[in-house]
């Protein structure tokens, strides 16, 4: 059985096929934000078909860089690349590739990929967090993934955690997403996260804001582990061991809540993976 996973974000897209769980095919491009969803549909169909000269596709899964309407299958919109409100995406590569397609934002995808085939295997509930050009949440309970009343659950990018503080994209001031994710680290900073990563006097500084968002998810869902992953999540130790300490100092005294927080073992692929199990799941061919 073959599957098609698609992962688009703010600053890159991948698409891999999956021969049941082997990963057989994959390609990454940087997304092109001034060209918008033509541009990237374009390249999109180009790789499909490409593919489709040697290998029939039965379905796709793809996790989406944004707010989804899971129930109607649309894209809500983008922050971070302009056109996609109300893009009929899912149409759209159900043509393409002559398959089925399901979708759902990128962090409930990856939330599905580390919990089943990464570092969330065996822990639920499970909070796994994409920490790249923006910032969005996943979760997964005994059930499988909790999407809320109207789909819309696991949006930790947009809490205010510094009220008061610089503007979203989303209009909001003092988000998490504004304060922590690599988008406006480049900006506010001039250098891009994997550099300022570097100096440990920012990352004491960085993991106190990062501390503070983390906390709502630790304190609301008490989850047996917390996976960050994306772009920034590659730091490693030189962000995770501080980040743990200052977590330890922020949570509620009386509090027991474990603090087990880990980088995503599939780096990269979480999403396509995700993809995969999120198509396996809604169609069991």
């Amino acid at each position: 059985m073959n599957t098609l996973a698609i992962d688009i974000g703010g600053t890159k897209f991948s698409l891999a096929l999956f021969a049941d769980e082997e990963m057989v095919l994959r390609e990454s491009r940087h997304t092109d934000r001034e060209g918008g969803p033509r541009s990237m549909l374009g390249q999109i169909e180009s790789i499909i078909c490409g593919w489709k000269h040697e290998h029939q596709i039965h379905r796709c899964g793809i996790g989406f860089g944004g707010p989804v309407d899971f129930g109607h299958q649309k894209v809500t919109l983008s922050t971070h690349v302009e056109g996609w409100n109300e893009n009929p995406l899912v149409e759209t590569i159900s043509a393409i590739a002559d398959a089925p397609v399901v979708m759902d934002n990128d962090a409930n995808v990856g939330a599905l990929g580390e919990g089943l085939f990464g570092a969330g295997k065996g822990a639920r509930p499970l909070f796994y967090m994409t920490l790249s050009t923006g910032i969005g949440g996943g979760i997964i309970t005994e059930h499988g993934v909790y999407r809320g009343a109207d789909w819309y659950a696991g949006e930790l990018g947009h809490l205010t955690i510094r009220p008061g503080g610089p503007e979203c994209l989303c209009g909001a001031f003092g988000c998490f997403e504004r304060m922590c994710c690599g988008l406006w680290l480049e900006r506010d900073h001039g250098k891009p996260a994997k550099q300022l990563l570097l100096d440990p006097a920012f990352v004491d500084n960085y993991v106190i804001d990062l501390s503070l968002g983390l906390k709502a998810a630790i304190m609301i869902l008490n989850p047996a582990r917390i996976i960050i992953g994306g772009g920034i999540s590659k730091a490693g130790d030189a962000l995770f061991l501080p980040l743990r300490a200052e977590l330890r100092r922020q949570i509620t005294a009386w509090s027991r809540a474990r603090i087990e927080v880990v980088p995503a073992a599939l780096a990269d692929d979480s999403v396509l993976y995700g993809a995969l199990a999120l198509a396996r799941e809604t169609f069991p061919l």
